[in-house]
């Protein structure tokens, strides 16, 4: 038999082959698709044989062994299509459904207390008219420290115990760079700038029930004309009230931060105990929440500001200590175990 008719026979009989496989016998489809098609199939066999056609017949032949191989391919996914959907209607056939059966509750899971915290702040910035600027967790140490106020050396870094990728690259121990990178493109002849900049920070801390090496940060900065420690003090208020309720005040306690100049530390008086002293506030009334102050003036000439006719404040808080002291977590750690238990709690 020549190989054109091998090649007719072959096909033929593969069709008939595949009529006769039954629905429940998907591995005979697969056995019969090797067998057939396969690297060591029968039309692989018979492809042999074209270094043995003339000159004048190979290309014939050859066209048709891509005819017989596309046809039976096609076949073979076909009869596929026919198997599946006989399997799918003798399960349909042979299965009841029960419509009266309850169906099955879907667990919903809700915002993480970090997001919800930082959505709340930034809600309340965004309804006094500041905006939301972002920016990188990889950052040069000329933007989170130089541009701080703190070169090389300064023994304030020390506070700030960081993680380097290079001698220039680092991740960031808080979100000012933004502020520093936002100052420098703002344009004051359309009026004063007003941001938070949130985000995760890096320090090289101890992991202990109050510290982590990593956490998160909203900086606020607020430059412009005739900005005065009034207009923080004033801001301060609105949020701490806004955080942990009207009947609140602060007091603006006398600190150090290379960035600001005078620096303050800000309390808000104790939300159990009205200020009477408990063990939240360890007797005192008062609870620290957050550090803020008037901006160094020689970080507004860094970005080019004039600090003789511009002033501003900058502030900072951790979301983290905020919802430590509204719900009375006491171990930060929980935060980040990812325990569906701990976040179900905050809905």
């Amino acid at each position: 038999m020549d190989l054109q008719a091998q090649l007719e026979e072959l096909k033929t009989k593969t069709q008939n082959q595949l009529k006769a496989i039954k629905a429940d016998n998907a591995n005979e489809l697969q056995e019969l698709r090797v067998k057939v098609l396969g690297k060591k199939g029968s039309l692989t066999e018979l492809l042999k044989g074209l270094k043995d056609l003339s000159q004048e017949l190979r290309p014939l032949v050859g066209k048709q062994v891509n005819e017989v191989r596309d046809v039976l391919t096609q076949a073979f996914e076909e009869q596929a299509q026919l198997l599946e959907a006989a399997q799918i209607q003798a399960r349909l056939e042979s299965e009841t459904l029960d419509v009266t059966l309850p169906g099955r509750q879907i667990k919903l899971g809700n915002r993480h207390i970090l997001s919800q915290i930082s959505e709340e702040i930034e809600d309340i910035f965004l309804g006094m008219g500041f905006q939301i600027v972002d920016g990188f967790e990889v950052e040069q140490d000329y933007y989170n420290f130089e541009r701080m106020n703190l070169p090389k050396d300064h023994p304030a870094r020390d506070m700030q115990d960081t993680f380097y990728i290079s001698e220039d690259i680092l991740l960031r121990t808080h979100t000012s760079p933004v502020q520093a990178r936002t100052l420098d493109k703002h344009d004051f002849s359309k009026g004063p700038l007003k941001m938070i900049s949130p985000g995760r920070v890096f320090r090289r801390d101890t992991d202990d029930a109050t510290h982590s090496h990593q956490f998160h940060q909203i900086e606020g900065l607020v430059v412009g004309q005739n900005i005065s420690m009034g207009d923080l003090k004033g801001t301060l208020e609105m949020i701490s009230k806004k955080m942990f309720g009207e009947d609140r005040s602060i007091r603006l306690r006398p600190s150090y931060f290379p960035f600001t100049e005078p620096s303050v530390e800000v309390d808000v008086s104790c939300f159990k105990c009205g200020g009477k002293g408990c063990n939240v506030c360890k007797k005192t009334g008062w609870i620290e929440i957050l550090g803020a102050g008037m901006v160094h003036p020689s970080v507004l000439e860094m970005s080019g500001v004039d600090s003789e006719q511009y002033s501003g404040f900058a502030f900072g808080l951790g979301q983290e200590r905020i919802a430590m002291l509204r719900y009375g977590i006491n171990d930060i750690r929980g935060f980040y175990l990812g325990d569906s238990r701990f976040i179900e709690q905050f809905k």
